[in-house]
Order: C-alpha cells, then sequence, then structure tokens
C-alpha cells in the first residue's frame, strides 16, 4: 500500500510516499480502507520534533472508510461498514489498523470526507464546551482562530447553547466564514497594532467588562491578550500552540488579574472510555445529520502531497479542516 513515512524530523519536506506492506489485524481491531485522513497541529508538533515519535512512523491518527477485515473477536462490525476514528495512529496510509471498541459508526447521509474532517476537531469542540467550560445560555465567549477547524465547530456548538461568540480571524475571508458560523463580533488579528493591549478592550467593550472564558488553540502569541481579556475568577482554557508553545509564567498573574482559573485540556482525558467516546461522537453526528453543524472542509490534498497540506495548514492558509483525499 501507499503511506506517508516520516524517517527524521523537519520541515514539511520529511513527509515522503512511500510502498509498505498492509497490516493484518489482530485481536480486537478491524483493517479500513481509508478514504480520507484528517490533518492536524497535532501531526505537525509530531513531525518537527515537539511530540518526540519513535522513527521512522507513518503520521496521522484520524480518518474515516471502509472495514475490510476483521481480527480476532470482533463483533461489533462487519466488512463493508463505514466508520470514522480519532486515534489510530499510521492514518496517512491507504490502509489503516483501528481498534473495534473505538471505531465511530458513519450513519447514513454523512459521507465519508465530512466524516474524516469531524472526529479530532469536532470531539475537541465538543469537550470544549459541554466539559471543560460548561457554556451557558447568556454566556458572551471569547474564541481564538474562529475560521479554523475547531473556531468554527466550537462556535457553532457555543450558538446552540445560547451563547453569544466573539472570534479573532486574521482575513476578511475569514472573517466571513466565522460569521457564517455564528460569531456575532470578529476581531481581526491583522487590524490591530499592538494585539496585546487592543484586543482585550475590544473584547471587554463586547462583554461588557470581560469574558468568563477563552477557548485559546493559538498559544504564544496570544495568551497574555487572552488572560487580560477574561472577567474576575474567568476560565482560560488553553488548548492548543499553533503560534508556539507558551513560555512559564508566574502563577501570580492569576491572583492579579482577578482569581482567574487556567487549565491545559487534552482530548485524550475526555474520550477515555469508549462510553463516553461514542457519546460524543453520536452528538456530533446526529447535529451534522440534522444540519445543524457545518463541517467546513477547507483544503484537499491528495495523499502524496501530505507536505504541502502541512505547509498549507502551519502557514494559516486554510479555513476548516485540512484532509487527505486517499481512495
Amino acid at each position: 500500500m501507499h503511506a506517508i513515512n516520516v524517517s527524521r524530523t523537519g520541515e514539511p519536506e520529511v513527509l515522503e510516499l512511500v510502498d509498505v506492506s498492509s497490516p493484518d489485524p489482530g485481536p480486537g481491531e478491524v483493517l479500513v480502507q481509508t478514504a480520507a485522513a484528517g490533518v492536524n497541529f497535532i501531526d505537525t508538533y509530531q513531525r518537527r520534533g515537539i511530540y518526540p515519535m519513535r522513527m521512522p512512523y507513518v503520521p496521522g491518527s484520524e480518518g474515516a472508510g471502509v472495514v475490510v477485515a476483521l481480527g480476532e473477536g470482533v463483533t461489533n462490525l462487519a466488512v463493508g461498514d463505514q466508520v470514522a476514528w480519532t486515534d489510530a495512529p499510521g492514518s496517512y496510509a491507504e490502509f489503516v489498523l483501528v481498534k473495534a471498541s473505538r471505531a465511530l459508526r458513519v450513519p447514513d447521509g454523512v459521507g465519508l470526507d465530512v466524516a474524516a474532517a469531524l472526529p479530532l476537531q469536532g470531539l475537541t469542540a465538543h469537550y470544549l464546551v459541554t466539559s471543560t467550560y460548561p457554556v451557558a445560555d447568556g454566556d458572551t465567549i471569547l474564541v481564538h482562530a474562529g475560521a479554523g477547524g475547531v473556531g468554527l465547530l466550537l462556535t457553532q456548538l457555543a450558538v446552540a447553547r445560547g451563547a453569544t461568540v466573539i472570534t479573532t480571524v486574521s482575513s476578511a475571508d475569514k472573517e466571513r466564514h466565522s460569521r457564517a458560523a455564528g460569531a456575532s463580533e470578529v476581531i481581526r488579528y491583522d487590524q490591530l497594532s499592538d494585539l496585546t493591549a487592543e484586543l482585550p478592550a475590544l473584547v471587554k467593550g463586547f462583554s461588557g467588562g470581560g469574558v468568563p472564558v477563552v477557548y485559546d488553540g493559538v498559544g504564544r502569541s496570544t495568551f497574555d491578550a487572552s488572560l487580560a481579556s477574561l472577567r474576575p475568577r474567568g476560565t482560560m482554557v488553553l488548548f492548543g500552540a499553533s503560534s508556539g508553545p507558551v513560555p512559564p509564567f508566574d502563577l501570580q498573574r492569576l491572583n492579579a488579574g482577578g482569581s482567574l482559573f487556567i487549565t491545559r485540556p487534552s482530548l485524550g482525558h475526555y474520550i477515555a472510555t469508549d462510553d463516553e467516546l461514542h457519546a460524543r461522537a453520536d452528538d456530533l453526528f446526529a447535529a451534522v445529520q440534522a444540519g445543524t453543524l457545518d463541517v467546513r472542509i477547507g483544503a484537499r490534498f491528495p495523499l502524496a502531497d501530505a507536505a504541502a497540506a502541512h505547509t498549507a495548514l502551519e502557514g494559516r492558509a486554510t479555513t476548516g479542516k485540512v484532509v487527505l483525499e486517499v481512495s
């Protein structure tokens, strides 16, 4: 089969298309022919060595496709079933091994490309607004990178819970997509000369003194402005670092800012059990089926062009989800 291989850390050019043997499913596993694979920032962190990986490896953990073989003991799936997944290593490949208990059934009416685009970012958005800080009717919240894959989904889910959403974006085109997802106010990074000073002032003006929560997947470049945008006893949710990791900081800043809270959540802790994983996924797929959650695929690349996909994602040249079309 064709797969993408990484044999050394570095820039996107280290992603190479190779021929490797197709795997056989072991006990409790299914072999899936991949239709599409999701491209995520964690893939770029691993490629660059920020998250160390044992070399060589096939990147990716998310995708969707059709079950073509069953391992011993698998009774909940059949050959021909359409499934998606969020935590199957080696997903940049034509065939992927997926734990049967973690495979997400793709319901009727949901395309495999959409199913591949939804799990990681959709589940992230879901746990952020329902569990990390449960957004309530009447809340006004701040979402950074509002036109990104998580940002668009998070905005829609928060609006559905009765929130008013302020987002940040970097271009007029991204502002348009963010407003279409339900953002009431959109702040343009590219129109601010001093983000750390100007953004909190705008947020406090829109929210009447500060927001109860900031969802920040950008990291280094927005962190200070995020803290300053919170109201007393507000919660800073730092769930990513697309601009780089946040340097160590003095915890007394939380006291001075108004007894603030900060958390660095990870998806794995919110889908640790099969029951929680499937409950969240069922909510998301039901919303897609009902037409109340739009999954935007902003860029599609063939598997062989994985390097171009990483370049586009890291350069913030996309809106919504980036996917690799495999078959």
